[in-house]
This record gives C-alpha cells, structure tokens and sequence, in this order.
C-alpha cells in the first residue's frame, strides 16, 4: 500500500478528495441559498431572519475554505467553478424565496443533506485514520445538528 505525506493510504485520500468535493459543491449551493435568503426574506421576522441568514451563510463561507484547504492539504484540487458545483450538488436551489417558513424548510431540507454527506466522509476518514478530516466533519455535524434543532424548534411555533 502507498502512503502520503501524511501517512494515509493513497488510493483511500483520493477518494476522500473526491467526497469532500462533493461536500463543498453543496456548500457553496448552501451559502448561495443563503444570501438569496437573506436579500429577499419579507415580513414581521425581517429583523431576526435577515441576520440569522447573514450568521449563517458567514458561518458557511468559513467551512468552505475549510474544506477547500483540507481537499488541498490530501493532495486535491478543489472544484471552484459554478459549473462544477451545480453537477456535483444535491441541494435544491432556492430561487425568490421570500416567505419566513419556505426560507427555514430550505435551510432543514439542506442541512439534512449536508449530515448525510458528512457522515459519509467522517466514517471513511475514520476507517483510515484521517484524523484531519474526521475532527472537521465532526465539528460541522455538531453545529450544524444544533443549528437543525433551534431551527425545527422555530418551525414549531407555525403548528
């Protein structure tokens, strides 16, 4: 078997790589929902949205340097071209969304999304001890698990 630089597995960082693309394809489609959200939220929650979206998508533009540099750090390219993160994201677009409950629906649906495809990499970092990547998905899944929470709790008061 060959190893890296960092003493991983090759064959394993590459498709690693590849996962993590992945991952940040989504998370630039996140952030771009973001800002939609955040220029065109409307009504009595303007005030509290408006900055929880900003907080948010400043929050997502931080984890995509991340992944960016964790893709560079294994060896990688990272995509970084529109056309390569609409091929390879799973998030749905939100265009011209403006109402406070369709805006927070999008945020879940793409949350979820974003966990599942965290999972993934942090189980194939596990199995070749990528501590690197591991501890970074592990530390996206835990904010964004509570970010999930205090946003289904939200959603709540709509019921």
């Amino acid at each position: 078997m060959k190893y890296n630089s960092l003493g991983l597995p090759v064959k394993e960082s590459e498709e690693l790589v590849i996962e993590l693309n992945g991952l940040l394809s989504n998370f630039q489609m996140y952030y771009q929902n973001l800002r939609g959200l955040h220029w065109n939220i409307r009504g009595k929650r303007f005030f509290d949205l408006h900055l929880k979206f900003e907080e948010l998508y400043n929050d997502s533009q931080i984890k995509i340097d991340l992944i960016a540099e964790r893709v560079l750090t294994l060896g990688g390219t990272p995509l970084h071209t529109f056309s390569d993160y609409i091929e390879h994201s799973k998030l749905q677009i939100g265009k011209n969304i403006s109402n406070d409950v369709e805006a927070i629906q999008l945020i879940l649906e793409s949350l979820s999304i974003l966990l599942q495809i965290e999972r993934v990499i942090l189980n194939k970092a596990a199995e070749i001890n990528d501590e690197g990547t591991n501890s970074m998905m592990s530390d996206f899944i835990a904010e964004q698990e509570k970010t999930n929470w205090m946003l289904k709790a939200w959603m709540e008061e709509e019921i």
